[in-house]
């Protein structure tokens, strides 16, 4: 048995809950993790997980055990880290996730921009809209919008994703163009149903004052690109992403409505799993992003 492996599937199981994404994790099969670990119990005389129906639980002498192990394990990947840092070259496997549509139309140009930069890193990309436990889920770095919460984490400021409202020409000469906030009460919304108030829209003006508009439409959504299609049809007005909007704004197939009016923009920060000695390939793609995410990014972003 080799200790090493079966520590750090150790680790894993009890920060998963689960043999099997273990076994994906290894590249390798659930009996041969299950192995691993009676071989650990064995040596240590000693049951370190509870196994039943309802799933993997960790022992007492288990959760101890466990503190020792991914203290060891950490170790050993900082290591390994510090000595890639000193040859200055990038290398390894490097998870990151991201939200599904900044995942798709974003961090997916970006990813095989670095990929090409660095040919010996090999990138695993995770989308999901829900909140992902980065150590459950193995994520080396994710890339989240909005304000984050206090944690534990490590986190990088990579700029700010603005919102605008937008429509077709041919809607607004059919209905009129807002001409301050207030005006929009009387208008076909497209409602984004997940962030920006939902149906409550905040805008501000050169002044700097907030004002609160309730609106209503036909069509809720938490798709963007459902959002954008709708308007381009001429269906209303919709809150939308820069970057979403970007392309049809370039081909004139909707315009932004109340130029002079700004909608909150969402912080975007790089997450890891610690704020200590993070990783070099990690330090790598933040230090790769930052740029990219300076003024105007959403006009400079690669094609796919």
């Amino acid at each position: 048995m080799d200790r090493l492996d079966a520590m750090q599937m150790f680790v894993r199981v009890v920060e998963t809950g689960s043999f099997t994404r273990v076994a994906q994790e290894f590249q390798t099969t659930q009996p041969t993790v299950t192995k691993q670990i009676s071989a650990l119990e064995a040596r240590l005389r000693v049951r370190l997980l509870n196994r039943n129906t309802r799933g993997v639980s960790v022992t007492e002498p288990g959760a101890l055990y466990y503190e020792r192990c991914k203290d060891i394990v950490g170790s050993l990947a900082e290591a390994d880290d510090l000595v890639r840092s000193s040859q200055q070259h990038v290398r390894g496997q490097l998870r990151v996730g991201s939200s599904v549509a900044f995942g798709r139309r974003v961090i997916v140009p970006l990813v095989m921009e670095f990929m090409a930069e660095n040919p010996d890193v090999h990138i695993d990309l995770s989308f999901e809209d829900r909140y992902t436990d980065l150590v459950a889920q193995g994520i080396d770095v994710a890339i989240r919008l909005g304000r984050l919460a206090d944690s534990n984490l490590g986190a990088r400021m990579l700029g700010f994703n603005p919102w605008m409202l937008v429509a077709s020409p041919r809607y607004l000469e059919e209905h009129g163009t807002p001409k301050k906030p207030q005006d929009l009460k009387d208008h076909h919304a497209l409602v984004y149903s997940s962030v920006q108030g939902d149906d409550i829209w905040r805008l501000s003006g050169a002044d700097g004052e907030v004002v609160s508009v309730r609106v209503a439409g036909r069509l809720r959504s938490n798709n963007l690109s459902a959002l954008l299609a709708a308007a381009r049809a001429d269906m209303g007005i919709a809150a939308l992403p820069r970057y979403v909007a970007a392309d049809s704004m370039a081909t004139g197939s909707v315009v932004e409505v109340l130029k002079g009016c700004r909608l909150p923009e969402q912080e975007m920060h790089a997450v890891f799993p610690s704020p200590r000695l993070v990783p070099q390939k990690v330090q790598a793609l933040i230090a790769f992003l930052q740029p990219r995410f300076a003024e105007q990014w959403w006009d400079r972003l690669p094609k796919v």
